[in-house]
């Protein structure tokens, strides 16, 4: 469910802002990719990619590749992606008031693949041993509390994959306020803007 990838999303930040801000990005530095030739600037062929989770990324970039090209053609001027397949595309609140980007993003939406687990590893927050505690600590008052399925993180504090809890039950809910001061959430949000 989306709404459990964004709790556990705002969770990981909310842990990892608050602490110590941003993290650096990782990556392969030496690497950067372009949207024409399949070819990045390093001489290795992004199909050239082997081992765990290289093919998968491989295969991200190019399509994240074909995504800009899309949208290139469709009339906005996207850069090209960097090794992680992210594309800087600028001032978000400009693009959301840009009529030509909603249509090029919808026309080229489904060339862009979703994100391999070797990606949210690569561009996951750095925690330190006190936040990956926190994150800990929040799973396991979030399943003793009425969320049983409610994923723990992996060694280094973070969450990755699909994954899928119910947060609709009232024992969720519950849960979800007993366990928002451990991240430093408000027990009660109140009602959304927008």
């Amino acid at each position: 469910m989306r709404t459990d990838r964004m709790l556990l999303a705002a969770a990981a930040a909310v842990v990892a802002f608050a602490l110590t801000g941003c993290g650096d990005g990782g990556g392969e530095a030496g690497r950067i990719p372009t949207a024409g030739d399949g070819a990045t600037s390093g001489g290795t062929s992004a199909g050239q990619a082997s081992g765990s989770g290289k093919d998968e990324v491989a295969a991200y970039v190019e399509g994240r590749r074909a995504y800009v090209k899309c949208l290139r053609e469709n009339g906005i001027d996207a850069p090209d992606p960097d090794a992680n397949g992210q594309v800087d595309l600028g001032d978000g609140v400009a693009l959301k008031k840009n009529p030509a980007f909603h249509t090029a993003s919808e026309k080229c939406a489904s060339l862009s693949p979703p994100v391999p687990e070797e990606i949210e590893r690569r561009l996951a927050p750095k925690l330190t041993p006190e936040q990956i505690k926190t994150q800990f600590a929040f799973a396991d008052c979030m399943q003793k509390n009425g969320a049983p399925d409610f994923p723990d993180p992996a060694p280094d504090g973070n969450v990755y994959g699909d994954v899928q809890w119910d947060s609709t039950t009232a024992a969720a809910k519950q849960a979800a306020r007993t366990c928002a001061p451990i991240i430093g959430q408000p027990v009660d949000q109140g009602p959304g803007k927008g």
